[in-house]
């Protein structure tokens, strides 16, 4: 071993150099699962007022109803004879004028009429619902031996200031209705079902 010359082992030390530059950010990952629902949060202020609506109409009414009777028996003279009442059971705002025996009509919409008389022996019952001057329907019954209770009922659709009103039609025979000015055995009436949109 003459003439080496015999250097000391030492251990490997890595290199290390200087920082560099931030690189370009990545992908964005994929969203993760929806946590839980947090608490509620406090009440916020209380807002500002709105706006005044537009006023209304006072006097106007959206609710119609009448139920009229007449206690006294009626034969009809020649052509046609307006239906009189002389009892009240309902007449809401006054809209059934028992002077004239018409319901006029205040407020449009859709309307349900309802008429019930009673017959007389071996004499013609023929009476109309009139929607003003317009036969709406007929209430009719033949000449029979027996005295009966008659009907008769419909749903108008009415605009306003109509009129709605019964009268009785004499033709070739004698044409009446019963009562016996104690009870009650003729009946009008009618209602508002529904009002008119405007």
């Amino acid at each position: 071993d003459a003439g080496i010359v015999k250097v000391p082992l030492c251990p490997l030390l890595p290199l290390v150099g200087e920082k560099g530059d931030r690189g370009e950010p990545g992908m964005p990952g994929k969203w993760g699962k929806e946590g839980p629902r947090g608490e509620r949060g406090a009440q916020g202020q209380k807002g500002s007022k709105g706006q005044m609506g537009t006023a209304g109409d006072p006097c106007k009414h959206q609710y119609a109803a009448f139920s009229v009777g007449r206690k006294k028996a009626l034969h009809s003279s020649e052509g046609f004879q307006v239906l009189i009442f002389d009892t009240v059971f309902v007449n809401l705002y006054s809209h059934f004028d028992m002077f004239n025996g018409k319901f006029y009509c205040y407020v449009g919409g859709l309307y349900y009429f309802s008429l019930n008389v009673h017959t007389w022996n071996f004499k013609e019952t023929y009476m109309h619902i009139m929607h003003n001057e317009e036969e709406a329907v007929i209430l009719y019954a033949q000449p029979s031996d027996r005295s009966i209770m008659q009907s008769q009922s419909l749903m108008l659709e009415l605009q306003e200031n109509d009129e709605i009103w019964v009268r009785l039609y004499k033709r070739e025979r004698e044409n009446a209705i019963y009562s016996d000015d104690v009870d009650v055995y003729i009946t009008f009436s009618g209602y508002l079902v529904k009002p008119s949109i405007d």
